[in-house]
Parts: C-alpha cells; sequence; structure tokens
C-alpha cells in the first residue's frame, strides 16, 4: 500500500505531538519522512530535518505548525511545486489575496484543520442551503495568553489586574485574528465554514477564573440555528492553544492518507 509522505514544518508544541504520533505508527497509512524547522533540533526528531525545499521533493503532504508567516511566505509555493498543504494556523487566510491565490494554486491542494473547534462540517452543509444570517464565535482564555504587543499600558493593566471577566476586543472574523495571531485561528475556520469573514462576529475574553479555553459559536439561518461550546485543557508547552489542536491535524492527515472509519 503507498503511504502518505508527510513533512512536518515546526517542532513546537503541536509539531512534537504530531510528529511522535506519526513516527509511532498512529496514522495507518502516513509516514513522517521529513522536518522543517530553523533551529536545530539534532536528534528530537524522528525524521531528517531539512530545508523546505528538499521536503518538497519527498513529501506528498506539509504540515504547516509553524505559524501565519509560513503559510504567507511558502504556501502558493508548495502548491505550486505538486505538494499538499495542511494549514493549522487559519488565521493567514484572513488575507483576502492570500486565501484566493492559495484557492487557486494547482497541482497540489490546499486543506484547513478545524484546530480547537467542532461543528465546521455542519455549518458547512447548512451555509449550501443558503446563507446563514447570524454568526458569532465568542473566545475565553486566560488573561496572560491573549497580551499582544499591540496593547497600551492601560488594556494591560485591565488584563493583569482583572478579577472578573473582560472583553479585550470585538469585530468580525476579518479583524481579530490580525490582533491575536497565535490565539484566534478558530475564528479564521468558522469563518472558512460559513464562506465570509465579515459574517462572524466575534469576541475575545479574558478571565482570571478560566481553568479551560472556551469556544462558544453559534449560528442561525433560514433552515435552524446551531450552537456549538467547547472546553478545552490549554497546551503545558504553550498555553496559547489547546491541548487538542494536533489530535485535530493527525486527523486530518488519517482522512488524506485514507483511514478507514473517519467520519467525513
Amino acid at each position: 500500500m503507498t503511504r502518505l509522505a508527510v513533512g512536518l514544518v515546526g517542532w513546537g508544541a503541536i509539531g512534537r505531538t504530531v510528529g511522535t504520533a506519526l513516527a509511532a505508527g498512529r496514522v495507518p497509512g502516513a509516514a513522517l519522512v521529513r522536518v522543517v524547522d530553523n533551529r536545530p533540533l539534532g536528534d528530537a526528531v524522528a525524521a531528517p530535518q531539512t530545508s523546505v525545499e528538499e521536503a518538497l521533493a519527498h513529501c506528498d503532504v506539509l504540515v504547516e505548525a509553524a505559524g501565519a508567516g509560513f503559510v504567507r511566505e511558502w504556501g502558493e509555493r508548495v502548491l505550486c511545486a505538486g505538494t499538499d498543504l495542511l494549514v493549522a494556523s487559519t488565521g493567514a487566510l484572513t488575507d483576502d489575496e492570500l486565501a484566493k491565490r492559495l484557492l487557486a494554486a494547482a497541482p497540489g491542494r490546499v486543506h484547513f484543520t478545524g484546530g480547537a473547534v467542532g461543528g465546521l462540517d455542519l455549518l458547512q452543509a447548512a451555509r449550501s442551503m443558503g446563507p446563514l444570517t447570524e454568526v458569532s464565535l465568542t473566545t475565553t482564555k486566560l488573561p496572560a495568553t491573549l497580551e499582544q504587543p499591540w496593547m497600551d499600558e492601560g488594556l494591560l493593566d485591565r488584563l493583569r489586574t482583572a478579577t472578573a471577566p473582560v472583553e479585550v476586543m470585538a469585530g468580525t472574523a476579518r479583524d481579530v485574528p490580525a490582533h491575536f495571531p497565535r490565539s484566534t485561528n478558530v475564528a479564521a475556520s468558522v469563518a472558512l465554514a460559513v464562506g465570509d469573514l465579515d459574517a462572524v462576529r466575534v469576541r475575545v475574553v479574558a478571565d482570571p477564573a478560566a481553568t479551560r479555553t472556551r469556544h462558544v459559536i453559534e449560528a442561525h439561518g433560514p433552515f435552524g440555528s446551531y450552537r456549538f461550546e467547547v472546553n478545552h485543557l490549554p497546551d503545558p508547552g504553550n498555553p496559547a492553544t489547546s491541548q487538542v489542536v494536533p489530535h485535530a491535524v493527525l486527523r486530518g492527515l488519517a482522512a488524506l492518507a485514507h483511514s478507514p472509519g473517519r467520519i467525513l
């Protein structure tokens, strides 16, 4: 049986879990063959560490676990080289021009993982019947995981001294992810599912009492109403992401490798 040759870009909180699982054979039909990272990793990885160019020559699919910058710099080149790309940092797709180029690029195909949230398949199905009239996402995290370089001292002080939930930002799925590039990929994923960045209203809330990261999606349309709530433990190595995210990536790879028993 032909194996799906996987290249992994990034050996951080997500990449380590994905790479270790692939190396252990936990995804039938898929094998880790290359790792790309700009740091010397030595024996920490279970596959040769190479450049992006060399990985393209050996891989059927590259998994982006390195951040939106890789998608912007390399995404189109990966696809034009004939290699598929599985994107974890969906926030990069809030750039309309980049999204259009990636979706039009060939012969490689671009795929996206839902990451820390579910129900996106149902939202896509509902959207196919007609536009959704109202879609909202509320993300709640610990204040320290939401601090950003652009914040002024007043906002930072509110976050650091909060004793109750504080709304940090409200807007659309087009503008909020740009302000929280490591914390709001879910907003972009929801927008991809409903087909409209501006239709998704997003609230980012800091809660000093939060023990889990919470995402609440609500959507309404002519054929039904939908509500999804997830509460995740943050990754201990990177509290800005949830522990489930690398496992969502592995599920996506299993689907690409045609592993049986998957819900599509």
